[in-house]
């Protein structure tokens, strides 16, 4: 099959199905500069609009401007350069957008760790990017002493959330902003350090194809891998997805409490906001009735929320007595609960504004691909088939092919999803074997199953591995835990595969209930026998929780044991 000729007929199917009013194409609201740039542009021309709302703590964009600045002179004066690997370990909070701009501005590369991270996960990650300075959350120093004489840091920077609690903060504050701050000899104070820095800023921009990032994958099939992302990588992800998808512009106020150490709280917190000159709430946490608080206090209009979170916000006591009126566009992350048309529907009874599926996407991607904006009439979307991601984002082409032999299949086919964009990583950082098996011809072969229809939407049906062949029927978990999350009662649920002697294979749910629920495993067995074909009836297990990762992935390999 010729791939000039699948493309061309692929591009004509989904223009034509392109809902109306969205963009077909990338926008540059600012050019195609570095979003470090697009900062001192609103830092310019709104210095007053406030960047950033934190439980009360104002920081305008003029600030954030002049913050980070401070804080890429420290850096340089601490001997970090251009392309040398800088770490964060933070949860949400200010001082993690100033360093993050800061990096930008010195031409350094960002290299977030998780703050939830234990001593091997810490230790292998430093190791493997070879970071010499950290900014770390003042809590987390004693777990960053106990790794650092196995890496190359030679500077500590630690810093406290309570410097930042307002006397009277305006929404409930988490535990995170009580912790007293704690005193160290052995690290550099942040805010202080940034006063006492005299050196001056560095004044060149970086260029868009230089390395930014260093984006770590989630570790759910093997050790975590370093995506290499450029700047040209975070600014098309912007210019892709936020016209197309979210929406915002110098009006609008977005809220995001998605971990910013994650590419997906990466994009939402740290770089659509810049991008579109909006200002942001942020939480460092989520919380329900904070969320509520905040979308009443500051008229949020804008926001990502898992579905768990959307639930939790419909089955919240007081829900009623809030005002959502301000919302305009809540895009919906399916990971553990799937997004459904009761939710839509409870969802739209309460705010107003119905909910999206965010995006289909991946840390080697940047993680914004797809959308569904525009879809959601007579709830095409959702009735659709479960795992629709929608249309590629523009600029972003999509191919299946066959696992073994690479071929193009046809459009209805099932086989390895594969994906070109601007935002492709451009390695994997220290493994060029792994580079190189994943990156083929310019296309990401992904290692997922997905399937592209006759209409030219976008299926994603998970990792091949964790297909199954029942009597020689494909089912994919992916698909089942959709179905499940229809279910009233079910709170999560997680397939995988049995070896049957008989079946060569068998699924089995691993199923949550939500709180109180009476459900019997025979009513559960009888529903899903009504729902779903007779091959892809699972086996049900009834858990108290799911193993999780920090960014909200079932570690279905703890759960292996359990079949």
């Amino acid at each position: 099959m010729d791939e000039h000729a699948y493309l061309q007929a692929l591009r004509t199917l989904q223009q034509h199905a392109w809902p109306p009013g969205v963009p077909r194409d990338p926008c540059y609201p600012l050019g195609e500069r570095p979003l470090s740039e697009y900062l001192r542009h609103w830092a310019q021309v709104a210095p007053q609009r406030v960047a950033l709302h934190f439980y009360g703590h104002i920081t305008t964009f003029a600030e954030l401007d002049r913050l980070s600045d401070r804080c890429a002179a420290l850096l340089q004066e601490l001997g970090v350069g251009p392309g040398q690997r800088v770490a964060v370990m933070l949860p949400n909070c200010p001082q993690l957008h100033i360093i993050f701009y800061a990096i930008l501005k010195l031409n350094a590369v960002h290299a977030p760790v998780s703050p939830m991270a234990k001593g091997l996960e810490l230790a292998y990650q430093l190791k493997d990017c070879a970071a010499e300075v950290i900014l770390c959350f003042d809590q987390l120093l004693p777990l960053v002493r106990q790794v650092q004489a196995q890496t190359a840091l030679h500077t500590l920077i630690s810093t406290s959330l309570s410097e930042l609690c307002p006397a009277q903060p305006t929404l409930p504050v988490p535990d995170l902003l009580r912790m007293p701050r704690q005193p160290a000899d052995d690290a550099l104070d942040f805010y202080p350090a940034l006063a006492a820095c005299r050196s001056p800023a560095p004044t060149a921009a970086p260029h868009l194809d230089d390395i930014a990032a260093l984006n770590y994958t989630g570790g759910t099939t093997g050790l975590p891998k370093g995506c290499i992302h450029t700047h040209r990588d975070m600014l098309y992800t912007c210019a892709s997805f936020v016209p197309t998808a979210l929406g915002c512009d110098q009006s609008s106020v977005a809220l995001n409490f998605l971990p910013e150490f994650w590419i997906a709280g990466e994009n939402s917190g740290l770089l659509f906001p810049v991008f579109s000159g909006c200002s942001l709430v942020l939480l460092a946490r989520w919380d329900a009735l904070t969320f509520i608080s905040a979308v009443q206090h500051y008229q949020v209009t804008h926001s990502g929320m898992l579905v768990d979170s959307i639930a939790e916000v419909l089955d919240y006591p007081q829900v009623h007595t809030f005002d959502f009126s301000s919302l305009q566009r809540i895009g919906a992350i399916s990971f553990i609960k799937k997004l459904t048309c009761g939710y839509r529907q409870r969802w739209q009874q309460l705010t107003g504004c119905t909910l999206f599926e965010f995006s289909f996407g991946m840390t080697e991607t940047h993680t914004c691909d797809t959308f569904t904006y525009g879809l959601q009439t007579d709830d095409f979307d959702l009735r659709a088939q479960p795992t629709f991601v929608g249309l590629p984002v523009p600029g972003t082409e999509f191919k299946v092919c066959d696992f073994d032999s690479g071929e193009l299949l046809p459009l209805g086919s099932t086989g390895e999803l594969c994906l070109r964009s601007p935002s492709l990583l451009k390695g994997y950082w220290q493994r060029p074997t792994e580079s190189a098996d994943a990156l083929r011809g310019g296309w990401l072969h992904t290692g997922d199953l997905g399937e592209i229809t006759a209409q030219g939407f976008i299926r994603y049906l998970g990792r091949r591995k964790e297909m199954l062949k029942v009597n020689g029927m494909s089912v994919f978990p992916s698909e089942l835990e959709a179905l499940l999350g229809q279910h009233p009662a079910i709170q999560a649920s997680a397939v995988l595969a049995r070896a049957d002697a008989q079946k060569g294979q068998v699924p089995v749910a691993f199923i949550v209930l939500k709180p109180g629920s009476d459900t019997t495993p025979a009513q559960l067995h009888a529903w899903c026998s009504e729902a779903m074909a007779a091959y892809k009836v699972p086996q049900l297990r009834l858990m108290d929780s799911l193993p999780m990762t920090p960014t909200g992935k079932v570690k279905k390999q703890e759960l292996e044991a359990l079949l």
